[in-house]
């Protein structure tokens, strides 16, 4: 007779915050992120590189994306039974949209200007998508799985 473990089906883990658009929501969502990571046992080497999109997407939501009187949203979705891990930041200006395409134009020396590319090159893809009525979600999607070799 053959017997078979029962296996569980892996469920996503989700987390979702509104911050303060300020300096300070943008570290937030960082640690908070951080702390989500640590407990739904991301791979370190994912969650450092997840690390640093979350600041970077948060600091933009905080700095190019604030509207008066609004905050952003911070979310946060783990599958790991599909290998993806997708951060979402969601702020209040639809109207200004990061551009997807390398820029080459920000100076060496300028302290600012270079968020996107890091995004471009630690995310597996990214992208952005509205947020009606008049804000914008900019996402990141890693992968968690190793690579299959066939």
């Amino acid at each position: 007779m053959n017997v078979s473990t029962p296996h569980s089906p892996t469920t996503a883990r989700t987390f979702a915050q509104q911050l303060s658009s300020t300096r300070r929501g943008a570290r937030l969502a960082r640690l908070l992120a951080v702390a989500e990571f640590q407990a739904w046992q991301v791979p370190p080497s994912v969650a450092e590189r997840a690390e640093q999109i979350v600041a970077e997407l948060a600091a933009n939501a905080a700095l190019h994306g604030r509207v008066q009187g609004r905050d952003f949203r911070l979310g946060l979705r783990f599958d790991p039974g599909a290998g993806l891990l997708r951060i979402a930041v969601t702020d209040a200006r639809g109207d200004r949209l990061p551009c997807p395409t390398t820029d080459f134009s920000t100076p060496p020396d300028a302290e600012s200007g270079r968020g996107l590319l890091m995004v471009t090159a630690l995310a597996d893809r990214w992208g952005t998508e509205p947020y009606p009525p008049s804000g914008k979600t900019v996402w990141a999607e890693l992968v968690t799985l190793p690579a299959r070799v066939d």
